[in-house]
Formats: C-alpha cells, sequence, structure tokens
C-alpha cells in the first residue's frame, strides 16, 4: 500500500509540473483565463456539494473573470 501511495505522489508531482510547463507559452490574458476556470471550477464544486451544474458554472464565470482580469 505504501508504494502505491508513494507512486501516486510522483505521478502528481509530474503531472504538476507537465501542467506547469504548458503554461509558458501562453499570453497572459489566456493564462489568466485558464487559472480563473480553474479555481472557478473548483470553487463551483465546493460551494454546490459536487454538483456538475455547479463545477461547469463556476468555471465558466471564473474563465470569463479571469478573461477580463489585468
Amino acid at each position: 500500500m505504501k508504494t502505491i501511495k508513494q507512486s501516486m505522489a510522483g505521478i502528481v508531482v509530474v503531472a504538476a509540473l507537465v501542467g506547469i510547463g504548458g503554461c509558458s507559452g501562453m499570453s497572459t490574458q489566456t493564462r489568466n483565463t485558464a487559472i480563473g476556470a480553474g479555481v472557478g471550477g473548483v470553487a463551483g464544486n465546493v460551494l454546490t456539494g459536487g454538483s456538475t451544474v455547479g463545477t461547469v458554472g463556476g468555471a465558466a464565470v471564473g474563465g470569463l473573470i479571469g478573461n477580463h482580469a489585468k
């Protein structure tokens, strides 16, 4: 069981690094949109107790706000 947890931790770290590296070529507006959508999706999920509609709605609103942020 300990090996599985270590493997999963390694996979999560690698995925995070790949995700961060993928943002290097983005414009500031595109990066802000992606960050806003991610944060909005998590917030929508938490606030609605895991509702799919809440998650998608939160991501849409967060992406819109992130797109207009300077």
